[in-house]
Formats: structure tokens, sequence, C-alpha cells
């Protein structure tokens, strides 16, 4: 196998000290990319997520852990004891790359902390993931997905407008907040080839989470008024948004600009393009309920199959709404290899595939999700711990 066919990162090393979802959605990411990953997990309990059942696949891993874990090996450690902190420390020294998800702080008692250990390793890149920063009133605070999503505005825009606000149904600002992370950790690799020193990463999921607001959230930056919540309506275009065919069969219309929109009148048999009232985008925006409700009349005409065709033919965006079954069933998402199977492997584990697509040194699926501990001797072992050695930490109870 050549280097690039090993992956992008191949020669990187990780310790992944993250549990749960944003943390590992990052490590995953850079494992996919060739990193060699570590995830140290707690000794007989592991990731909590290990145990976020049902659904788990025939050999008792859960759905939830094997989303964010894959390409990783797994080791079992007290990060409690001297001894733990102690393997940790020697880990470390060998790593490009430390990521973990801690309280503000809470590594700073073991030593594990950034200023600690760049005295040693001064190429290290430290990458912290918390729910609200290294700085700030709240930088001490725990942070959730969920709790994030309501404090950072999003829910307030997502859901129907005469409804209660939503979230939105994953946890999107900790996967949102997991890319960036990526991207900080690989800036900073990129940095530290022409410095030669690492640097600390320092991702909150409340700042993504506003960076998430987009287009909404400068729209308030520009006018000083706050969003509204529009449902499936875009808050900038119109018309773009769910509409029902014959039988509520529902489907996405998104015209994006008025030549899309004269498009969509002529397959309508309507003026509309032509009337003041809707000639342009801010003229639709501005009767945005008029015309919709006109829209909707139009489309209960015909099924759904019928508009997704003509739409489509006409050169206007349009699509069905799938459940989740039918997206990944998508001969396109096959064709993109979005489902991994690891039976080859012997793992009864499917997963959900990779989107980054490299032509030289592609994406690897190279081991399922680990079991709890499945590395731990082998890697104490490339630390030159003895098999004595190893058995006594096992009898201790520090991995």
């Amino acid at each position: 196998m050549t280097d690039m066919a090993k992956g992008a990162l191949q020669g990187i090393k990780v310790l992944d000290l993250s549990r749960v979802l944003a943390g590992p959605s990052c490590t995953q990411i850079l494992a996919d990319l060739g990193a060699d990953v570590i995830k140290v997990e707690r000794p007989d309990i592991g990731d909590e997520t290990r145990h976020w059942a049902p659904p788990t696949f025939s050999d008792d891993t859960s759905a939830y852990y094997s989303t964010i874990n894959r390409n990783k090996k797994s080791l079992t450690v007290d990060i409690n004891t001297p001894a733990g902190q102690t393997i940790i420390k020697q880990l470390i020294a060998n790593s490009d790359i430390v990521v973990e998800n801690f309280k503000v702080g809470g590594l700073k008692k073991y030593g594990l902390d950034y200023d600690s250990l760049k005295q040693d390793n001064p190429r290290l890149i430290y990458a912290s993931l918390t729910g609200f920063g290294q700085t700030g009133p709240d930088a001490k605070r725990p942070g959730y997905d969920y709790i994030i999503q309501g404090l950072s505005g999003l829910m307030s825009i997502t859901g129907p407008s005469d409804g209660e606000p939503h979230k939105v149904g994953v946890a999107v600002v900790d996967l949102f907040a997991g890319l960036q992370l990526t991207i900080g950790i690989q800036a900073a690799l990129i940095a530290r080839q022409h410095t030669g020193v690492g640097q600390h990463v320092d991702v909150a999921l409340l700042d993504s989470a506003l960076a998430m607001l987009a287009n909404v959230g400068m729209n308030h930056l520009a006018s000083g008024r706050v969003p509204p919540r529009l449902g499936n309506q875009h808050p900038n275009i119109v018309p773009y948004q769910v509409f029902a065919g014959e039988g509520e069969q529902h489907f996405i219309l998104a015209c994006g600009n008025d030549s899309q929109f004269a498009k969509l009148c002529n397959v309508l048999a309507v003026d509309w393009h032509i009337d003041k009232c809707f000639m342009t985008n801010p003229q639709r925006v501005a009767n945005r309920e008029l015309l919709c409700a006109e829209l909707s009349k139009k489309f209960v005409e015909q099924p759904r199959t019928y508009w997704l065709e003509v739409l489509d033919q006409a050169g206007i965006p349009c699509g069905a709404i799938h459940n989740v079954a039918e997206a990944l069933a998508m001969p396109q998402a096959l064709a993109r290899e979005m489902v991994v199977d690891f039976a080859t492997q012997g793992s009864p584990v499917r997963a959900l595939g990779s989107p980054i697509k490299l032509s030289a040194s592609p994406v690897t699926y190279r081991s399922p999700p680990p079991k709890l501990s499945e590395h731990t001797d082998s890697t104490l072992a490339d630390l030159g711990y003895d098999s004595d050695m190893i058995a006594k930490l096992k009898a201790d109870g520090i991995v």
C-alpha cells in the first residue's frame, strides 16, 4: 500500500480523551483520514454511549456508539490514579494531537492540561471542545446540544410558525462543533509545519451554534429585527418551502431566483412572473402569504409524482421528502458509499459513510468500532510494559 493510499493523515497520532458525540465525531473524521487514534475509556464502563441502547447490532454494540468510533483503538485507563495519569502522559509524549471535552480546568489537577503538557511536547496540538469555551463568564458551565440549541436561538427559528420551538432531529450542534474542531486541528497541523510548535484549539458548542445562525443571524444584525419562526419557509426567498400535492403528498419547491420563478409560472400556466406583486424576489417575500396560498391551490390538483417530474424537466429545483430508510436506500447514496458494511471484518456493524471523497488519499474503513479495552494490552506493550506489569495494572483496576 502506498503512503497516499494509507490516508491523508497517515502517521499522525491522536489521543482521544473525549466521549459521547461532539469530540468523538471529530476524532472519527481524523481516523477516517488515516490518523492513528487511541480512544481512552473508563475501565469496565467505557464511553457511556456504549450503553445508549436499544438499538444494538447483533454483537451488542450500540448503534449510537458505532456512529462515531470506527477506525479507533480502545484503551481503558483510570485517569484518577497516578499510574493511569502516567500512562496518559506517556501516550501524549508520542502524540501529535490530544482531543478532550472535559469541563474547563478539569484536567489541570492531573497535570494533563495544555499548559502543563506543552512544556514536554511543544509540538502538541491540544484540542478542547466544551459547551461555552475556555473563556467568558459561562466557561465553567457544562454544555449539552439540546440546551445550546435553545440558548443560541436555533430553536427559536425551527418549527411551525404557530407552534412551539423545535430542536433539530439530530444533535446538530454537537456534530457541527465536531467539524469546527476538526478544521481547527487541521489548521494547527499546517501552522506547525511552518512554526514547529503546536497550539491550543478551543471550540465551543455555543460559538458553533451561533455561527450556524448564518443568514438568519445576519438578517438580525442588518435589520435589528428578531427573526420569526417560519416553519418550512425560507426567510429570504419565496417560493422556497414544502407544498402538498394531491392526497397530502409533500414535496419541496426551491425557486432561488426570478428566472426559476418564471419557469414555474410557465409550468403552472399562470402569468404571476409579470405581476407587480410577484415579479422580483423582494416582492414575493413581501407578498409571501398571498403567493403561497395560490401555489397551494395549484399543487393539490395533481399528485406529487406529477409535480416532481414536470418541475424537474423544467429545471426548477424540487425534491421528495424521504424517510431515513428511503434516503439510505437511494441509488445515489449507495453509489457514493454512504453506507459502510464491516461484515468482511467479522463485525455485524453497518455505519454511515464519510462524505469526504479524496482522489489520491481516500478515506478508509479499516476497523469497526472497537470492543471496550480491545487494544489495552497492545497499546501498553508499545509503551514498554511487559505482561507482568500489564497484569498488575489490571489487578489494581488501573486498566
